[in-house]
């Protein structure tokens, strides 16, 4: 922050990153944060292998989903919850905020070290949290946040001492402990481009000098091989059931991904919507807010790619080699590269000072308009509610001082860059404020309604794989059983056929004729299908995005 005096800038700083803390810690108990729908799918095979009493084989009631990730997230999970016996999202998802934070910490001092400044930390770890694809991966019960820990832990430690690292003939036994960690996490085949970005920065400190390469390098890499190889070999000597681990998980699950699925494989490497585009566009995609200034910081770095310091280099080769493996399979995702993100968040703290202006304006601006839609729709939602007492003062006073914030780092130069990230993490956390009314009284069955269904069975809408899950969040007593749901789902129709059951109507829609209704909860609709999302991008938001959802008795029905 130029302008500023050190000591204002560190305690700037210092807050910032207290804040980014707190809004990563913020709502996580929410069944509304940004996350992907395995969420349900980890979550049904933990709760069913730690009800088994048993750390393997792991449990599942869906078919051929039960080895579909190793066994790592799932012991986390049955550490974290005690066994299952306290069920709850936050005790499934804070061991990942922590080691999003701990990933935080290592780009922090990558940052730091590399800048040779501490403000280049604090702007290496701010970008870091901002990145969309941090907040919304680092967060639920997903296989991202320890993954990409483990991941570039190997990394973090080579740059960070750099030529004795680098020289270490010790050094390969804790990276072949850290990556093996990373693939009990995810999969064995993440050795592929660690294994490629790894070799690629030994034969860089080389100087490209194949012989030394061959000579001192290429035994470290097999020492990292081997050990985190067998530590992944583990699953299959602890499972009873290895045949069914071959099968399902390295089979179907990894070399499945291989399949072009009836197109040809150039296709679909070069166009559509798993192309190698993809993986390239997914970098600056996964930052979100900050897209626009990381497209930059990848076209500058390509056009003085010459000029690039040796730290900068090292670490485009290593997103290089993320984006150059997970190209190869013919299904391709920008989730794919997540490992890759801390990387780029430390060539933003090493790269921004030398971008424009302008591509921090514009992030702001985008950040802005995001408060706006937020305040729209708030303003919109509460209007709906009967008593129109959704939001406090407090929370209006937010979406204020964001953009407030905002539009300060608009008008004072010295605080545009930084002010970019900042900006981009008060943007989560008024999304997280927004969602609250969602998970809290009004987003849940009451206390009464719980114990009023406890022991008995409650037929449930589920419209993606598992996604009956969360309704034993909601209804921790019940016994959860699911239907297929459909967008003009008629109430009456369910009546007929079930004696205890939740309907997703709108705002102003009503039960079925005859039917009790126990209670009823605010929701939010996901999975959008193309006819909604067109309707959203029409003006139509409101109606396409929030609903209500019914406790309902049938009388109609004997109790099954």
């Amino acid at each position: 922050m130029h302008g500023i005096s050190p000591r204002w800038c560190t305690l700037l700083y210092g807050a910032a990153m207290l804040l980014a803390v707190f809004v990563y810690f913020f709502g996580l108990d929410g069944q509304h944060i940004p996350k992907n729908g395995d969420e349900n799918v980890y979550a049904h095979i933990t709760r069913l292998t730690a009800a088994s009493g048993h750390w393997l084989p792991l449990q599942s009631e869906l078919d051929g989903m039960r080895n579909t990730k190793p066994p790592a997230l799932f012991w986390q999970g049955i550490a974290s919850t005690g066994h299952g016996r306290s069920w709850t999202l936050w005790d499934l998802r804070y061991p990942n905020v922590i080691y999003t934070l701990l990933t935080a910490a290592m780009v922090f001092l990558l940052g730091w070290k590399c800048a040779r400044s501490l403000p280049g930390g604090f702007v290496a770890a701010l970008a870091y949290l901002a990145f969309f694809s941090t907040y919304r991966y680092g967060r639920p019960f997903l296989t991202n946040a320890p993954e990409t820990f483990w991941l570039f832990l190997p990394f973090f430690l080579l740059l960070y001492r750099k030529e004795t690292a680098f020289a270490s003939n010790r050094l390969p036994l804790l990276l072949g402990v850290a990556i093996g960690i990373g693939l009990l996490y995810k999969s064995f085949a993440l050795l592929l481009p660690v294994g490629l970005g790894l070799s690629w920065w030994y034969l860089h400190q080389r100087d490209y000098r194949l012989g030394d390469f061959i000579r001192q390098d290429l035994w470290k890499l097999l020492v990292v091989a081997l050990i985190s190889l067998a530590l992944f070999g583990l699953w299959f000597l602890l499972d009873p059931d290895p045949a069914a681990v071959w099968q399902e998980f390295v089979m179907k699950e990894n070399a499945g991904k291989f399949d072009p699925a009836g197109a040809s494989y150039l296709s679909k490497l070069l166009w559509g919507s798993s192309s190698v585009w993809t993986m390239i566009l997914g970098l600056p995609l996964n930052a979100g807010l900050l897209a626009l200034p990381v497209a930059a910081l990848m076209a500058a770095a390509l056009r003085h790619r010459r000029q690039l310091s040796a730290d900068e280099k090292l670490l485009w080769i290593w997103l290089l080699a993320m984006v150059i493996v997970f190209s190869l399979p013919s299904q391709r995702s920008s989730r794919y590269v997540l490992a890759a993100m801390p990387a780029l968040a430390v060539l933003c703290a090493l790269g921004w000072e030398r971008l424009g202006r302008g591509w921090f304006l514009a992030t702001l601006l985008l950040c802005e308009l995001a408060l706006v839609f937020i305040a729209y729709l708030s303003w919109r939602l509460q209007g709906a509610t009967p008593d129109g007492t959704l939001y406090s003062a407090l929370y209006w006073l937010l979406l204020l001082l964001a953009g407030g914030f905002a539009t300060a780092a608009m008008l004072l130069p010295a605080l545009t860059r930084p002010g970019a990230s900042i900006a981009a993490l008060l943007v989560f956390v008024s999304a997280a404020a927004f969602l609250r009314p969602f998970d809290s009284a009004r987003g849940s069955f009451s206390i009464e309604a719980q114990r009023q269904v406890a022991g008995k069975t409650v037929w449930v809408p589920s419209d993606f794989n598992a996604s009956y899950e969360a309704y034993r969040f909601l209804l921790p007593a019940a016994n959860i059983q699911s239907y297929r749901e459909k967008r003009d789902q008629d109430p009456d129709e369910l009546a007929r056929r079930y004696a205890l059951f939740t309907v997703r109507v709108p705002l102003g829609g009503h039960a079925c004729a005859g039917c009790k209704v126990i209670a009823e909860r605010l929701d939010l609709r996901g999975r959008h299908s193309s006819a909604e999302i067109s309707a959203i991008l029409h003006g139509k938001v409101f109606e396409n995005i929030f609903l209500k959802e019914l406790l309902v008795e049938s009388p109609g029905v004997g109790a099954r």
